[in-house]
């Protein structure tokens, strides 16, 4: 007896990584993006279908990054997407479309 496939919240993660730049950790998908002098890293939570924004700081101006995190120096913070650059959130839209997610996911308040 076969069961048809179950689609679970990782399929969303799986169909991300085969977007650029896109990698998978855990129920999210993350990617990085560099522009105008500004860091970035985009998260897709699959379970709540919702996307998060934060800042990174520059690679190498703080040190190592693990030390860092007890010497209360910069480190990653979440940014409203208001402030976020529209290019990168019609990019956003544009992954989650071709992943077969909602791609209003990106505008959903978190």
């Amino acid at each position: 007896m076969s069961a048809a496939p179950i689609e679970t919240v990782h399929d969303s993660i799986a169909a991300l990584v085969g977007q650029e730049g896109w990698r998978a950790e855990g129920d999210a998908a993350r990617v990085h993006y560099d522009g105008g002098g500004d860091r970035f890293a985009v998260e897709f939570y699959a379970e709540a279908e919702r996307v998060l924004y934060w800042t990174v700081p520059a690679a190498g101006s703080d040190g190592d990054a693990a030390a860092d995190r007890g010497a209360g120096t910069a480190a990653a913070a979440p940014v409203p997407r208001e402030r976020i650059p529209d290019p990168l959130r019609r990019r956003i839209r544009e992954d989650l479309d071709a992943a077969g997610v909602d791609p209003d996911a990106e505008r959903r308040a978190v």
